[in-house]
């Protein structure tokens, strides 16, 4: 009788540290304590819910991939439902050994289970081999999704206005700024 090497289940507090080094790419920028705290967290609320399942991969007994699912809407102007198989990851020893296959089969099971007739996805832009995957298990692009800074799209935006705007638009700012100073010595001298 041959053994099954690879099991999936669901996350546990204690499996918060390895989803911090699977995932690091995709958690908040602060210290390793803090994105453990986040996890915990996340694990924590995902237990608790019948819409969501953070399901992890072991293979051999250690934990070697994960897949968050949650059921939502395709966007908040599509309602129609979906589950999101959200950061579908494999530690690069374990992959091509079906981690990434079984991980994506929890997904369309749980959607199965309730009721959904959609999965969406995505995998970093960037990753090529992530998005062959996907793509040879039938999921087409739907969506380009940007990230960018505050600070940065605003720089850019007034970047590209016209020189005459740009004066007007900086003094603008600079009128709110001094309007708050003004403000805020009024409060003081009140007080």
């Amino acid at each position: 009788m041959t053994r099954t090497l690879m099991t999936l289940r669901e996350a546990v507090r204690a499996d918060a540290p390895f989803l911090v080094d699977l995932w690091h790419d995709t958690l908040r920028r602060v210290d390793r304590h803090d994105q453990i705290g986040d996890l915990e967290l996340v694990i924590k609320e995902a237990g608790a819910s019948p819409e969501q399942r953070l399901v992890i991969a072991e293979y051999d007994g250690r934990p070697v991939g994960a897949v968050y699912l949650r059921l939502t809407t395709l966007s908040p102007l599509n309602l129609e439902p979906t589950v999101q198989a959200l950061s579908p990851h494999v530690v690069a020893s374990a992959r091509r050994r079906g981690v990434g296959r079984a991980l994506m089969d929890a997904a369309i099971a749980f959607a199965e289970e309730l009721g959904v007739g959609h999965v969406t996805t995505a995998a970093a832009s960037g990753s090529r081999d992530g998005n062959r995957f996907l793509a040879r298990l039938g999921f087409g692009p739907h969506a380009t999704l940007r990230h960018a800074s505050t600070p940065v799209v605003r720089a850019k935006l007034a970047a590209q206005l016209p020189a005459s705007r740009r004066a007007v638009a900086g003094r603008s700012q600079l009128g709110q700024v001094l309007a708050a100073r003004r403000s805020m010595r009024r409060q003081q001298t009140v007080g």
